[in-house]
């Protein structure tokens, strides 16, 4: 696998990435779920948008944020390093493609903490408005500043809903129970792919090649 083939799969997930991410923040309120596909009730588009990680895991306060946010750029550069590095090594063609997953994926996150508060209106859960971006008539101006921007999800997958944990369950007994139940994005799933697949394919990215029989030892059988 090449630089340009790597440059290519994360224009790609970044270009389909930031489309939705555009067109939700754009179409739909904050906290609006909606089901596309009427036969799959738990395939929907719920938007929400988290100031953290994947997920929506987060560092407290602003100045959490920035830290986050400039983890983020600190990566990306040192990504940029690490796959032309792997590349120049000739690795396995499997691990370098899982790498630039999570590479795409990191940049697609870095690209909502860093610019959306400039480039969008604020999205208010109880206005319920459609949140305008900077490129529209009558936009009033973002709602934050460079470094301190949402990242915006909206996959969400809830397969398994409307059950309780059985009685007998410890701590959890009688509790609501849903599977999945994470608002994810695209950058977010194309980082767990990424992740997860150099996980179960390891042994095969990293083999060890077999030992090399030494000439005596080949004499004496």
């Amino acid at each position: 696998m090449k630089f340009r083939h790597a440059i290519v799969i994360t224009l790609l997930i970044l270009f389909i990435d930031q489309l939705i991410k555009i067109y939700v923040k754009t179409h739909f309120y904050m906290g609006e779920e909606r089901i596309p596909i009427t036969s799959l009730p738990w395939l929907r588009f719920h938007f929400i948008e988290n100031e953290g990680m994947a997920y929506g895991w987060k560092l407290a306060g602003s100045w959490g944020k920035i830290a986050l946010t400039s983890f983020r750029l600190v990566a990306v550069a040192f990504g940029t390093y690490y796959i032309m590095s792997i590349i120049k090594k000739s690795y396995h063609s499997g691990y370098v493609f899982c790498v630039t997953l999570i590479y795409a994926g990191a940049i697609g996150n870095l690209i909502d903490s860093l610019f959306y508060g400039m480039a969008f209106e604020f999205s208010d859960v109880y206005a319920q408005n459609l949140a305008k971006g900077f490129w529209q008539e009558g936009f009033m101006g973002g709602y934050e500043s460079i470094l301190h921007g949402r990242v915006v999800d909206m996959f969400y997958f809830p397969i398994i809903h409307d059950v309780n944990f059985p009685d007998w369950v410890p701590f959890w007994g009688g509790q609501p129970f849903e599977f999945f139940r994470p608002v994810f994005n695209l950058a977010d799933a194309s980082i767990s792919i990424g992740l997860i697949c150099i996980l179960l394919f390891q042994s095969k990215f990293f083999k060890t090649p077999a030992p090399v029989e030494s000439e005596s030892a080949h004499h004496i059988h």
